[in-house]
Parts: structure tokens; C-alpha cells; sequence
């Protein structure tokens, strides 16, 4: 049974409304306006804004759909009003995709400008904003100003030297995402509940005229676009990437640490993190981001830090995101991706930022029904995890890298488009991947086999220390071991209970080493040792205990948390029966407790510490 398509939905409409009159079939006249409120407005074909005063308002979460299979033909010299939230302040970028472009006459999509976002005043009435000069780089949020030096897109390219200043002309297509900056300072004004600016959260006021219809981005081998979801309505992440043949299929979101208050390149640290669809049926796979110190020419340095955990299967109003293109030519935005998805976490939609839901978290295995325009029935859409494992890489005791093994059915030991995502990060002077053909994978989709062997590299410019761990197995019980083999020395390693510490010289490691399902008898460590000691977290009493009741001579006992940082070190603690650490001052989360004894063996165990 198909999910139920778009219905027109309640508005509350003043002046003349025409269906089929005008020659559009849905005609707002002069001095008229559309009211649409947390409803979804469905239009098969065009919308004509006919004068200057005819005006159409989406507001708390409302979205226009339109049906079209053609080009875009919306045409006239009213304006669609739709408000969005950015995530940064002055400092740190967003990445959009506008909604909306200039007023125009003519029908089909126009080009959009930073004029057109425009300070909130109430429900219906926004200020225009003036751009600033282009020597001030810092927008404010009272008075609303924006730094149009920030504006940039990136068309079809994978230099970082030729993104294209737009400024405070209006020179972003339709499907072209832009860069800008937030704003500094609060603006106090409220509506709906939403106030405009609490500090690094500006709201906007997209006002133009709507973008519908097939646009056409272009793409290049190789080389990197920076688009995103050009409507006034979510879209289908993962249908775009898997239709779209022309690009890998898939989506790569900047994220920033929000704590470095700097115009300075040199100072940013920041990364993108990669989007998966894998298969249609599932919500796909994110992989955070992995922040990156630069240097003035934009390279990489050390890692810093890491992003977050976002729901990206749905991409809502101004979302940009990076797509990587597969050949010279174009990927097509389609109406037929165009979904009414209200953005919250538990809708699998986010912008980049955590969103407080107020819902319950559903027990459903499947998606409930969501009004599309291709009629896709998303109620065979699991809401379970795609089975994988999850691995965190502490990076010189700095950044964390995580890479995700996935196990879909369908997937090849090759590259297979739209599952495995390619690293964005060719130049970082330490990092760890999957080797897929020879290159550098951050999500390997794989058909699970107890027997496989997953290749696993890592590079450095100089010398580095890597910590690698198993930091989660989501939906996935295919096996209750994970090792790094060590071909060179034939160790196996386990890395699902403990992490394995190794330091690497300078150069590319893409053959040494391989993800194991099974040790082959060979351990890195003593298992006797192992199966004498019993390590237990006690939450209740907020201690951590160990059981040694073969009285082994233990030398230390170290806590790290789950990205390898060392949490606390006890050291000659001897051959006492048991022992006890508080855990009391530790924040909720898995731990790895490492154990090594005098004859220099190691145990290592997670714990989970919940308060």
C-alpha cells in the first residue's frame, strides 16, 4: 500500500484565491496573502505571487509541496515568507541551500540574494537588512546586519582556493548552497515562541519567490559542489543520493567547534562529517565529523575534536550539504524528492543543530506514514540502526576519527555508490580509514562474514600515536569478537573490549593491518590473565572493582574513557585479592579499564558508568 500523497492542506486566505485561474493553478491577487500554519500546502503544478503585495506565509514548521515534473514555472512579483534557524554565531559558518529566490515575472527559479533574509518583526511583517561593507566581518543580530564577505558557494571543484566570493549580490543559483556566518549578540524579539536570537541561534526570514521543480546542478569527476535542499519543503536525502548516478551518492555536512572565537583560517577547527543512504529502506548512516586545525592556505593540521550525532535521512528547509561527482555532468533536484518531514530529531530531520523534542520515542520497528510527492510507502522504512560496528581512532591524543563498518546485504567487498563514503580529508597529517581499491573510506558497507577480513590503513606525516577501540555495535549480533590483526607481527588485538595503543613512523600503512572476526589463536595478550580477573562496575556504590582471585602480581590499572584518554593511572597495586576506585566524579558513559600485570600482560574491559 503506497504512503498517502499530498492533500492541500487548511489556509487561511484573505483576498481573491483562484485554483486553474490565471493561468496557474493556484493565483494569489494583489493586496492578497496565503496563511499556513504547521500544515503541509500541496500544488500539483505552478504558484503565481501576482503583485508586489500578494504574499504567502509558512510558519511554525507549515512547508509548500508542489507536484510539477517540469522545470520551474512559479512566477510573480510577491514573495514566499519562510523562517529557518542558523546554529552559529559571528565566527563559524552554516552551510545553506535558500528556499527561495528573486521576485520575478518571469516564471522559473531566479537567482537568490543576502537581501532577501530579512529581520522578524511578527508573524507577517520582517525589516530588509543592510548588508555590511565588506572590511566588517562581524553580522549582528541587533540591529540585524549580515557580513556579506562570508558568502561564498563552490561549483563543481575540490579546491579550497576556488570558492567563489558572492558577497551582496545575488548570485546564488537555485540548488547552489552558499556559506555565511551568524551573528553576534541577542535580539530579544520573539514569535511563535521562538525568539530571533538568544546568542549564536539567529533566525531568518527567507522572503522570494519559491523554488519548484527539476533544477539541475553540475557536477565534476572528482571534484566537489556544494549544494542542498533548494526547496521550501524537506526532501529525501537518501532518495536524491541513490537516484542521482552522477555524483557518489554521498552528502558531506560541515560542522565547526563552536568555541573558537576567530576569523583567522589558521585558528578554525572543523570538519565534515559524511552521510550514507545505503539502502532505501533504512534512515542511513552518519559519520561525525573530525575537526581539523588549517593553516592559512585552508590544509589540514592535527585533529582537534569531533563532531555530532545527526538524523540526516531528511534534509529540511536551507540545508547545504557537499556532494562529490562521479563525472562530468549534472545531478537533477527533483519535486518527486520533496516530503513533508517537520524537522526534529525523531523525524530523522535536522539542520546542524540538536533539537529538544518533546515526543516520546516510538517502539515502532517502521516509519509511520509521511505525505510524499512520489507516493514512496515509507512504512517499510526500518527505524532500526543499519547493523554495524562503529570504531574510534584517538589521533596523537588530540582529535577523534570515527569510521563506521556497516553490513548491508547488497553490498559488494568493492566501492558500492551511495554506501560507501569516500574521506573528504586527503591532506590531514594523521588519519585512519578503511582501504577500498587502494583509496580512503570513512563508511564501508560490507555482506557480513564470520571469515572477512576488513583492510583498515593509517597515514601520518610524521610520527603518530593511534588508540583504536570499538566504540559501539548498533543492531548487529553476527559476532561477539572484533580484532585488529597485525599481519606483520600476526598479533591479534582485541579492540570491541579494549583499545589497541600503536605508534606508526611517518609514511602510508594501507596493508599491515585488517579487521578480524575471528583471532586464529594468536593473541596479543595472555588469555589466562584475562579469564583470572573479574572487573565489575558497581553504580549503585559508584566503584569500580576488580576480582583477582588467583592473586596475580598486577602492575597497573588504568582508566580511559571510550575515545582513549587516560582517566585516572594506579600503579604497584600488587597481588590483593580485589579492588576498589571510585567512579563517583566520572560523567555517565563507557569506559575502558586497562590491566597490565608484572610479567607484562594486558586485560582490557569496557564498563558502562551510569549515575
Amino acid at each position: 500500500m503506497n504512503s498517502k500523497l499530498l492533500k492541500i492542506a487548511l489556509l487561511i486566505v484573505t483576498g481573491f484565491f483562484l485554483q486553474n485561474g490565471a493561468n496557474a493553478q493556484m493565483y494569489i491577487s494583489p493586496n492578497s496573502y496565503v496563511f499556513a500554519n504547521n500544515e503541509v500546502v500541496f500544488i500539483k503544478q505552478q504558484l503565481e505571487l501576482n503583485a508586489a503585495n500578494s504574499n504567502f506565509y509558512l510558519r511554525k514548521d507549515a512547508q509548500l509541496v508542489q507536484g510539477s515534473t517540469s522545470a520551474g514555472a512559479n512566477k510573480g512579483l510577491g514573495s514566499l515568507s519562510v523562517f529557518q534557524e542558523g546554529t552559529t554565531n559571528n565566527f563559524q559558518f552554516d552551510y545553506w541551500c535558500s528556499p527561495v529566490g528573486g521576485s520575478n515575472a518571469t516564471a522559473g527559479n531566479t537567482a537568490f540574494g543576502i537581501t532577501q533574509l530579512k529581520d522578524i518583526v511578527n508573524l507577517t511583517n520582517s525589516n530588509n537588512s543592510t548588508p555590511l561593507a565588506m572590511n566588517n566581518y562581524n553580522g549582528t543580530a541587533s540591529p540585524f546586519a549580515i557580513a556579506p564577505y562570508w558568502i561564498f558557494k563552490l561549483t563543481a571543484t575540490s579546491s579550497y582556493s576556488d570558492w567563489i566570493q558572492v558577497g551582496a549580490t545575488s548570485g546564488v543559483n537555485a540548488g547552489e548552497g552558499f556559506t555565511m556566518k551568524g551573528s553576534s549578540g541577542t535580539n530579544l524579539t520573539t514569535v511563535n515562541g521562538v525568539q530571533n536570537n538568544p546568542g549564536g541561534k539567529q533566525r531568518y526570514d527567507f522572503r522570494g519567490k519559491p523554488n519548484d521543480g527539476t533544477i539541475s546542478i553540475p557536477v565534476a569527476f572528482e571534484q566537489f559542489t556544494l549544494t542542498g535542499n533548494p526547496y521550501p519543503s524537506a526532501i529525501d536525502l537518501s532518495a536524491f543520493l541513490i537516484a542521482q548516478t552522477h555524483c557518489t551518492g554521498i552528502a558531506y555536512f560541515w560542522e565547526q567547534d563552536g568555541t573558537v572565537d576567530s576569523h583567522y583560517i589558521a585558528n578554525y577547527k572543523g570538519g565534515y562529517g559524511a552521510f550514507s543512504p545505503g539502502d532505501i529502506t533504512t534512515n542511513g548512516i552518519y559519520v561525525p565529523a573530525t575537526f581539523y586545525s588549517y593553516d592559512g592556505s585552508g590544509n589540514e593540521g592535527s585533529a582537534s575534536g569531533t563532531g555530532g550525532s545527526y538524523e540526516r535521512r531528511f534534509s529540511p528547509i536551507g540545508q547545504g550539504f557537499m556532494i562529490d561527482g562521479l563525472v562530468n555532468g549534472t545531478v537533477e533536484m527533483k519535486n518527486s524528492y520533496r516530503v513533508f518531514v517537520k524537522e526534529d530529531v525523531l523525524n530523522y530531520s535536522q539542520f546542524e543543530k540538536n533539537i529538544n523534542s518533546n515526543k516520546t520515542k516510538t517502539t515502532s520497528t517502521y516509519m509511520s506514514d509521511i505525505p510524499s510527492v512520489s507516493g514512496f510507502d515509507y512504512k517499510t522504512v526500518s527505524t532500526a540502526p543499519t547493523p554495524q560496528i562503529r570504531f574510534n581512532t584517538l589521533l596523537n591524543n588530540q582529535g577523534i576519527r570515527q569510521i563506521v563498518l556497516a553490513f548491508i546485504p547488497g553490498a559488494t567487498d568493492g566501492v558500492d555508490r551511495a554506501m560507501d563514503a569516500i574521506s573528504s580529508s586527503d591532506d590531514s597529517p594523521a588519519d585512519v580509514y578503511f582501504v577500498i581499491d587502494d583509496e580512503e573510506y570513512l563508511i564501508n558497507a560490507v555482506n557480513f562474514d564470520i571469515d572477512k577480513k576488513i583492510p583498515i590503513g593509517f597515514k601520518n606525516t610524521d610520527q603518530a600515536n593511534f588508540k583504536i577501540t570499538v566504540k559501539g555495535m548498533l543492531n548487529f549480533t553476527g559476532t561477539n569478537a572484533v580484532y585488529l590483526h597485525d599481519k606483520k607481527t600476526d598479533l591479534y588485538h582485541d579492540i570491541k573490549n579494549d583499545f589497541y595503543d600503536l605508534t606508526l613512523p611517518a609514511g602510508v600503512n594501507n596493508t599491515q593491518f585488517e579487521i578480524t572476526f575471528k583471532n586464529n589463536t594468536t593473541l596479543g595478550f595472555d588469555e589466562t590473565s584475562r579469564q583470572s580477573l573479574v572487573v565489575y562496575q558497581n553504580n549503585t556504590t559508584k566503584n569500580l572493582t576488580i576480582s583477582n582471585p588467583l592473586l596475580v602480581d598486577l602492575a597497573s590499572c588504568n582508566l580511559y574513557d571510550v575515545a582513549g584518554k587516560l582517566i585516572f593511572n594506579k600503579k604497584d597495586l600488587g597481588s590483593n585479592p580485589s579492588y576498589t576506585f571510585s567512579t563517583s566524579g566520572l560523567s555517565d558513559g563507557i569506559y575502558i579499564v586497562k590491566i597490565a600485570t608484572k610479567d607484562k600482560n594486558e586485560v582490557g574491559q569496557k564498563i558502562i558508568i551510569r549515575k
